[in-house]
């Protein structure tokens, strides 16, 4: 590095963004008046969860299929009855493969039965054994569709697994089906064309987050026994998020992207997209991290013991950007309640934090985003700067097989990549700046505790006027940094919030220790009980 991180500092913000934030800070005030009128504060109720066994953790599951307590078979028609019941409401599960799962779990508990592989064998190899669990459609799973929510690929069909979905297989998962995502996988709402919109448990007329959205709903619903989402912008963590869950996004390389659309043509990508686990209950993070970090779980040592009274904490409450939301107040306090819990539980002086850098999270992630190819090009069939405007016309007079989204990012798209402009170097060159500023700070021991989002779940479309929210998540993936998002419980509103716990590279057990220890304090999980939608 040419100049020491503590003598950059990042530049004023130009008249013209000051100007631009303030009006969109006051046509956001304008509009949530308009979208609550249009919503109303009532959303679709849902079932309750009868069958205790989708309230227990993953690795709970497993060790009862092998100690022969509950079938796999009878696991997985209990997540099949909750997927009829719940997807109607919400609409997150689009693709399954029912039928070969039955047999993969019948098969299962005839191995259990047969004793030919004793329960130790079966808990170290076969760690998964019986245990259903699905992903997003835009990780492979052969034989299911993998649209990636994009419209001129709706009869797509993988051809093979993913290499995540091969891992777990491998552990004796069984894979159910795969579910909603946005247009791309590059939105935060989960909607596109093909499979329309996917709404929240907690309050149906709020969105679900995104990429990973459908992932997030079968979550929290108990429609699978746990998920695998992937995440470049905080894909995994925001639906986590506004789904009262437990989503962590690994150390950069940690886990294969092998199987993905879109496929990887610039291995640079792999410093910031990440595939990682989504779970109501934050011990499974640990073991099904294991089996999907496959010969990267060496690395990650994630059964050293983690003791929490010896972690150095560290917090803030914004990043300080422009264009976007003040962080909601109950975050805030939130936040300020795990900082009291390890003072008072720990003795641990937590340490705030002012970030400078953070509030370049835009420039920063957007140009670790620059790509050679267009965004255009994976969703329209002849992109050009005409087509594009048109099919934006066509989609007001709803005629377009895009997503309104869709269309102004590949509008906003057309600089074509240049690794030697002046703006792509200075950029670069601060995410190595923070990238070294929070290995300092963070060191062998350190976490830091971040807003997952700035606000709870908005309405649907409402992200449209706040474009810019996901940057929490976002700039920890231009780290390449482990993340967590655990939840803290629910809002006045009866909607989820909660906080991201990040560590230093390849210390993710860190990040699993604080869920646990959390999650033990605040609660985790609450079932959406659809009795407060307001």
């Amino acid at each position: 590095m040419s100049t020491n991180i503590k003598e950059m500092k990042p530049r004023p913000f130009s008249l013209k963004v000051r100007i631009l934030s303030a009006l969109r800070f006051i046509l956001d005030a304008l509009t949530c008046v308009l979208f609550k009128l249009y919503y109303g504060t009532k959303g679709r109720k849902l079932p309750l969860i009868h069958d205790d066994i989708l309230k227990q953790p993953a690795v709970e599951v497993a060790r009862k299929i092998r100690a022969r307590e509950i079938s796999s078979v009878d696991v997985l028609n209990t997540c099949i009855q909750r997927i009829k019941e719940t997807n109607p409401v919400t609409n997150y599960f689009i693709d399954n493969r029912f039928e070969l799962a039955l047999k993969e779990a019948k098969d299962a508990d005839d191995l259990i039965k047969s004793g030919s592989l004793s329960i130790e064998y079966l808990e170290k190899e076969k760690p998964f054994l019986g245990v259903p669990f699905t992903t997003k459609d835009s990780i492979g799973v052969k034989g299911l569709h993998m649209t990636a929510g994009i419209t001129l690929r709706k009869n797509c069909i993988a051809d093979k697994n993913a290499d995540v979905i091969e891992l777990l297989k491998n552990s004796g998962a069984i894979i159910m089906g795969v579910t909603n995502v946005p247009e791309m996988c590059m939105w935060y709402e989960s909607y596109n064309c093909i499979y329309g919109r996917t709404l929240n448990p907690y309050n149906t007329t709020r969105i679900v987050g995104g990429s990973s959205g459908g992932e997030g709903v079968i979550q929290t619903v108990g429609g699978s026994i746990f998920g695998i989402g992937s995440d470049i912008g905080g894909s995994i963590r925001m639906p986590a998020y506004f789904n009262g869950i437990f989503g962590h996004k690994p150390t950069r390389r940690a886990v294969s992207n092998k199987g993905q659309y879109p496929e990887l043509k610039n291995d640079d990508v792999n410093l910031y997209l990440c595939v990682g686990p989504m779970t109501r209950f934050a011990v499974d993070l640990k073991h099904i991290q294991k089996v999907i970090s496959g010969d990267c779980a060496k690395t990650l040592d994630l059964d050293k013991p983690v003791d929490i009274g010896k972690l150095k904490v560290f917090y803030q409450f914004s990043n300080g950007a422009p264009l976007m939301s003040e962080v909601d107040p109950e975050i805030k306090q939130a936040m300020v309640k795990v900082v009291e819990h390890f003072q008072l539980k720990h003795k641990i002086i937590a340490e705030e934090k002012k970030i400078e850098w953070l509030k370049r999270s835009q420039a920063i992630w957007f140009t670790t985003m620059k790509n050679e190819v267009p965004f255009a090009a994976y969703i329209m069939k002849n992109p050009s700067l005409a087509s594009n405007i048109t099919e934006i016309f066509k989609n007001i007079l709803g005629l377009s097989g895009n997503t309104l989204i869709g269309l102004f990012v590949a509008l906003t798209d057309q600089e074509k990549f240049n690794p030697e402009s002046k703006k792509y170097k200075y950029f670069m060159e601060a995410r190595d700046y923070l990238e070294e500023e929070f290995k300092t700070m963070l060191g062998e021991d350190g976490i830091f505790l971040f807003p997952t989002h700035p606000v709870p779940a908005p309405y649907h479309n409402q992200p449209l006027i706040r474009p810019m929210n996901f940057m929490y998540t976002a700039i920890i993936n231009s780290l390449g940094l482990p993340a967590t998002t655990v939840p803290l419980g629910l809002n006045s509103d009866g909607l989820p919030i909660g906080i991201q716990v990040v560590a230093n590279l390849n210390k993710d057990r860190l990040c699993f220790a604080v869920a646990e220890e959390l999650e033990k304090a605040f609660g985790g999980w609450f079932e959406p009980q659809s009795i407060k939608q307001s």
